[in-house]
């Protein structure tokens, strides 16, 4: 049915078009199949006319549209039990088939707040949910290659569209929300693993990997589309939103400014270098399109062109302090494109009279930022962990997150010792800071990637301290309450402190 616009009439409107898709199943279980499918469906522009209004509308037709299905066969009794497929049997071993799912429910209660702007948090109080729900395929290519696709549905929003906080408090929110859920590709990417010698380590089934054994000793290449966190500044003990810690800030560096579109995924390619205890890792990367985004039509776009990129370098130890294993990681990364800097967005403002804008003072120029992150297992239930980053104040972050300087710590308990061995409890802290060049540009109105009350008058650190327990419910499904105290949200000392409790249901097989 084709409706005018602006009338209440209407006419039946046939289309003839085409179709074009490719899909996926694979087996998980015996009878048990999963599937995924994109299908791409155009029709061509017709025309309509409707004779009340005197109107002639043309219009075209696209959809685009990706299903996941989970399919049970019965099989024929007659049928040898051994012939039903199954991904735990050696002949499909070439595929491997993950899921997961978590809901997170977060919100606070109303606190001190003289002033708001743009890009404030809310001091009335609020309450958000976010939901994803991810499927993870990988198929083994030849010896050592693995390619692997993430499919995600994503539904729901951060607090106030995720904004006023540099540390903000649920990275399970992207920068675009949706109260309906939404299909993306987040993950496409190849893996080349090329053994080099030394002892030969077992590999368990993971997320994103094969279970089988792999050299103490190799260079591992990747290349595609993928998060550049899914391979530097991890941390065994706060990386991972879905079952550890939540703060933006927390599962990263806050000044560690990867590259990423809206959802914090790029194209790039990477190469990890294992020798004895020592890594070391380089990889080049897409910037979006603009820095706080590259707002477009279709959301946070990278950069198609490529020419604004970043680059980055890891070095990691790995150590056993008084028998107990650790590793020390040096991230760094220089960011190379359009950027503007602070004091020329100040002094731009001053002569016109106008709120500081940075995006009128923006030239091809680097920003550099180095990080060190430590883990530390001091005993079987028992783990500490340290962050601490530097990045140039004098010149806007681009994709991550509005962070000069950080330093966090924190601890994390095993549940073995009142007999919850699979439950976990994390307490952390962080102060997160910004230059002086920052606080002249916030304090004449400008506006950050997540933050910006309009003035700055009474500049504060983030003090950001978080705390969790993960329950385990069952080996395949965990429930976690998480409780924040942000004080000085968006580094404004005359707003907060905001109190912010969530709960988080996590399932994944």
């Amino acid at each position: 049915m084709q409706l005018g616009p602006g009338v209440d009439e209407s006419r039946l409107l046939w289309r003839f078009g085409w179709a074009a898709g490719a899909g996926v199943e694979v087996p998980i279980a015996p009878s048990w199949t999963v599937k995924g499918e994109f299908l791409w469906t155009g029709f061509p522009t017709q025309t309509v006319y409707y004779p009340l209004s005197g109107q002639r509308i043309s219009s075209d037709l696209a959809l685009e549209q990706f299903r996941l299905g989970l399919n049970y066969r019965f099989d024929d009794s007659s049928r040898p039990a051994a012939f039903a497929p199954s991904r735990f049997v050696p002949v499909m071993d070439i595929f491997a088939v993950h899921g997961q799912a978590t809901f997170t429910d977060q919100g606070y209660p109303s606190f001190r707040s003289p002033y708001e702007g743009t890009n404030s948090l809310s001091s009335g109080g609020q309450n958000r949910e976010t939901f994803d729900l991810t499927l993870s395929v990988g198929v083994k290519l030849w010896q050592g290659a693995e390619f692997w696709a993430n499919p995600e549905i994503d539904q729901g929003f951060g607090f106030n569209n995720t904004h006023g906080v540099a540390g903000f408090p649920s990275a399970e929110s992207y920068k675009l929300g949706s109260a309906y859920p939404y299909a993306r590709l987040q993950r496409a990417f190849l893996r080349q693993t090329i053994n080099l010698g030394g002892e030969t380590e077992k590999v368990d089934d993971d997320f994103y990997q094969f279970a089988g054994t792999r050299s103490t000793d190799r260079l591992v290449l990747t290349v595609g589309r993928f998060g550049i966190a899914d391979i530097f500044d991890t941390n065994k003990y706060a990386n991972n939103p879905k079952v550890d810690f939540l703060n933006w800030s927390m599962i990263n560096a806050g000044t560690f400014d990867y590259a990423g579109d809206g959802w914090g995924y790029s194209y790039g390619a990477a190469a990890e270098w294992y020798t004895g205890r020592w890594t070391l890792r380089a990889g080049i990367f897409d910037l979006s399109n603009t820095p706080a985004g590259g707002d477009s039509p279709t959301g946070y776009a990278l950069d198609p062109t490529f020419q604004q990129f970043e680059l980055v370098g890891e070095v990691e130890e790995r150590h056993d302090l008084w028998g107990q294993p650790g590793k020390i990681k040096i991230t760094g990364y220089l960011e190379r494109g359009s950027m503007g800097d602070y004091s020329d967005a100040v002094a731009l403002a001053q002569a016109t009279g106008q709120p500081a804008d940075i995006n009128a003072v923006r030239s091809y120029t680097s920003r550099p930022g180095v990080s060190m992150n430590v883990e530390q297992q001091v005993n079987d239930n028992f783990g500490v962990f340290f962050r601490a980053g530097w990045a140039d104040g004098h010149k806007e972050p681009w994709d991550f997150t509005d962070v000069d300087h950080t330093v966090q710590g924190g601890v994390s308990i095993n549940g073995k010792s009142w007999g919850r061995p699979d439950d976990t409890i994390g307490i952390a802290g962080i102060v997160n800071g910004i230059s002086n060049d920052q606080i002249a540009f916030l304090n004449g109105g400008g506006i950050g990637i997540l933050i910006g009350d309009g003035q700055l008058t009474n500049y504060g650190t983030e003090k950001i301290l978080e705390a969790y327990y993960s329950y385990a419910m069952i080996p395949s499904t965990r429930f976690t309450l998480d409780y924040q105290l942000v004080g000085n949200p968006g580094y404004n000392a005359d707003r907060g402190p905001a109190n912010i409790f969530a709960a988080r249901v996590h399932w994944q097989f």
